[in-house]
């Protein structure tokens, strides 16, 4: 009967509003939750087949999906490690207690900020309890190739700010200027010298004596553009470790040759490998034709551009994130070493991920298989530090979606009191 299909679809009309009504309270309810996606509730209207010109009411039907893909504004904090993505993407995460209780490979989970902090064994964890995962560096703070279609080299991020780290230096850069009037005829010939401090295994302190001797030109030639490098370790004195002679270019100052009479060869790459008492040391002079590193120019003797990895030990102070996603601990010694690298995940359809407790999210097959990026490569967005992710909820507009919600079950509930009584009436023919 059509007055039967109208009941029905009165009754329907209640269900989805309601359905809407509870999608509302919930995005009002978290819009103070950093990094909440709003519900969004949509009507669909369901179309019965009509026989012999009698039309019945099919009713509507109410579908929520969670709007992922949505961002709220960011915030900035205080804390190093309050991160949010500035763009698409997420950052994967763990659940504390799955890390704790040994699990090898946690089930990873997506969320778009978090405020992290180190725990009591040295976790960045949430108050809410989820771990933020992370690709480990080698022990030089270089980046090993990872799996991006899988999450299996992703680990808990963890340190230990108690624990002694040292950092031994294997190689180091001479950036040195030779001052060209040394070299010419009726010089001083003055010897150069720089004391070079590297680290052994052991983050003890040692040093190399690094000394340069200009050469006397041969008449009828003013200018012999030559010096004889040699390196001593001090913990051996007296021991030539290296000695090279080094010939420039008199028209750019760039350096022409080197030539081995102690140490390890001279290479075509511009380095040379040396053997300290803490063990083999790299170090760079640059290549043929360059000025880069080694060079002779008017002016003083300038040993401004020695570089060197390594560092005395120490203990980790505090722990910083790039926009790149690498994770960066400061050493008390003055060390800043790479030891983690955070990806950024990224998938077809965010909004078809299955929605969790604590603003997390979980990939399936409506969301389609995610893929690891490095932060700010390819569609993914950069990790910003010192911020969290405000709610995507806009309360003034649910507010109006409220009043709109309330306006369509009072109308609905209109229609069932309406039916009711034609009913009522239809039972009045016979009395």
């Amino acid at each position: 009967m059509t007055i039967s299909s109208s009941l029905n679809a009165g009754i329907s009309g209640l269900s989805a509003n309601a359905s809407a009504l509870a999608s509302i309270s919930d995005n009002i309810a978290n819009s103070g939750t950093f990094g909440y996606k709003r519900v969004q509730t949509d009507f669909n209207s369901m179309v019965m087949a009509s026989a012999g010109g009698a039309y019945s009411a099919g009713g509507v039907r109410s579908a929520t999906t969670r709007m992922i893909d949505e961002r709220g504004s960011l915030v900035a904090t205080t804390n190093a490690t309050d991160l949010a993505i500035g763009g698409r993407g997420m950052l994967p995460v763990a659940s504390l207690t799955e890390v704790a209780g040994g699990a090898a490979e946690p089930t990873m989970y997506m969320t778009t900020t978090g405020s992290f902090n180190a725990n009591q064994d040295g976790y960045l964890v949430t108050d809410s309890g989820l771990v933020l995962l992370g690709w480990p560096a080698n022990a030089d703070g270089t980046m090993p190739s990872y799996p991006r279609d899988t999450a299996a080299g992703l680990e808990p991020i963890q340190y230990d700010t108690n624990r002694l780290q040292a950092s031994p230096t294997t190689s180091i850069e001479l950036g040195i200027n030779l001052p060209s009037a040394s070299t010419e005829t009726g010089s001083a010939f003055n010897v150069e010298s720089s004391l070079i401090e590297f680290f052994d295994g052991l983050g003890n302190s040692k040093n190399l004596q690094v000394d340069f001797t200009p050469q006397a030109p041969v008449a009828p030639a003013t200018s012999s553009n030559e010096w004889v490098m040699t390196i001593e370790d001090t913990d051996d004195p007296g021991v030539t470790i290296g000695e090279y002679t080094m010939a420039f270019n008199a028209t750019d100052g760039s350096l022409a040759s080197v030539t081995t009479t102690t140490g390890g060869a001279y290479n075509a790459d511009g380095t040379a490998i040396i053997t300290t008492t803490a063990g083999a040391l790299e170090i760079t002079l640059g290549t043929v034709g360059d000025s880069t590193f080694m060079s002779q120019l008017a002016g003083d003797y300038s040993p401004v551009g020695i570089n060197k990895d390594g560092a005395a030990a120490g203990t980790i102070k505090s722990v910083e994130v790039d926009n790149n996603g690498f994770v960066h601990a400061n050493y008390s010694s003055g060390e800043t070493r790479i030891i983690y690298q955070i990806p950024v995940a990224d998938m077809r359809n965010p909004n078809g991920m299955t929605a969790l407790d604590q603003q997390t999210f979980k990939p399936s097959s409506e969301s389609g298989s995610y893929f690891l990026w490095n932060a700010g490569d390819g569609p993914a967005g950069e990790i910003n530090s010192y911020a969290l992710e405000e709610s995507a909820t806009d309360v003034a507009g649910e507010l109006t979606n409220m009043i709109k919600t309330q306006r369509a079950y009072s109308s609905n509930a209109k229609v069932i009191q309406t039916v009711d009584e034609m009913l009522q009436e239809t039972t009045n023919i016979k009395r």
